[in-house]
């Protein structure tokens, strides 16, 4: 468990049997662990370097466990240390390419196999300090394979922030809603927008990700995974092109800001005052633009039912369209 912080697994098991022995000479922990005095001797001065053992004063040398939350703490503030000096250090090595760190060449790279891309996608917004911005839409991978959320609620938790724009037809694919609503609830600003033209993950507006698809999942061709996919588990070869700062860039950029400004915001769960699950997913639904029987599918009411919770749903909101209830959700705080 702890081979990421440098630590070998004989020094870990030496380590967990001072944790279970207590203060322990040389001679026993050699002993216990079924080691020779002097090998023991070396894994515990190595385990002293790391910080994880300290020595006690007293008639004999005898040694202790340092306590683990505080010990394996400053082992990854240590290595979290030595990241950022290596991120600090990429500019340096820029300088190193054909024309400096910023080259006149064509400022974006295809990004080529699922592997590559998986790590590609990973990494631009574990990079990510301020802001991540993705336009959402379907096709999603093809095999089941659920996009991987956890990162981004992990970032999010650290401060970074996510603005989504999703695709309306996104909302109607299966376990959809149910994860922008999760993402949501963690703080995504999300809106949503008639035919999003493009799928793409742009982070702290400095680069860009732009997945490439072409033929049907269905029928073996690739698979257009989506920005936060993580590259598809199956199926055929994927594409990407990641941009630079650039004039195309920032024309992405603009599009994200047109299409954001175009689109209806969904609910923001902490202002959701007055709605039960189903109603606030009825909402959201409604927001996407789903007629009931859509939303009657999505929420496995029938159509009579849905119909009659619309309507209540508007009454409660002084509207007599949709559009309007839209409006005045946002206004009471019921969207973003």
């Amino acid at each position: 468990m702890l081979e990421p912080f440098g630590v070998t697994g004989s020094e870990e098991t030496l380590y967990r049997a001072l944790l279970t022995a207590g203060d322990a000479t040389l001679a026993a922990l050699a002993e216990s662990v079924g080691q020779s005095p002097a090998l023991t001797g070396r894994r515990l001065r190595a385990l002293e370097a790391k910080g994880l053992v300290v020595r006690t004063r007293g008639r004999s040398v005898r040694f202790r466990a340092a306590p683990p939350d505080l010990a394996i703490e400053v082992l990854a503030l240590d290595q979290q240390q030595r990241i950022e000096r290596a991120r600090a250090a990429a500019a340096e090595f820029a300088a190193l390419r054909p024309g400096g760190a910023r080259s006149r060449g064509v400022p974006l790279m295809v990004v080529r196999g699922p592997e590559a891309n998986t790590r590609r996608y990973l990494q631009a917004q574990l990079a990510a300090r301020e802001e991540v911005l993705i336009l959402d839409k379907p096709p999603y991978l093809a095999d089941g394979v659920e996009p991987q959320y956890d990162l981004q609620l992990e970032l999010m938790a650290r401060g970074v922030t996510y603005r989504t724009v999703y695709d309306s037809r996104s909302l109607e694919e299966p376990g959809q809603f149910e994860r922008v609503e999760q993402l949501v609830r963690a703080g995504e600003r999300a809106r949503v927008v008639n035919g999003v033209p493009l799928k793409m993950l742009i982070t702290d507006r400095s680069s860009g990700l732009l997945p490439l698809g072409s033929g049907d999942p269905r029928e073996g061709g690739s698979h257009e995974g989506g920005p936060r996919d993580g590259g598809p588990r199956g199926g055929g070869p994927r594409e990407s092109v990641a941009l630079e700062p650039s004039p195309l860039l920032d024309g992405l950029l603009a599009l994200f800001e047109s299409l954001w400004a175009q689109g209806t915001p969904l609910w923001s769960s902490p202002r959701e005052a007055g709605l039960d699950t189903v109603g606030r997913r009825m909402l959201g639904y409604a927001i996407a633009g789903c007629t009931d029987a859509a939303i009657a599918r999505r929420t496995g009411l029938s159509k009579r039912t849905v119909e009659r919770r619309m309507r209540a749903l508007m009454d409660a909101l002084g509207a007599r369209t949709r559009f309007q209830a839209g409006l005045q959700a946002s206004r009471r705080g019921l969207a973003d």
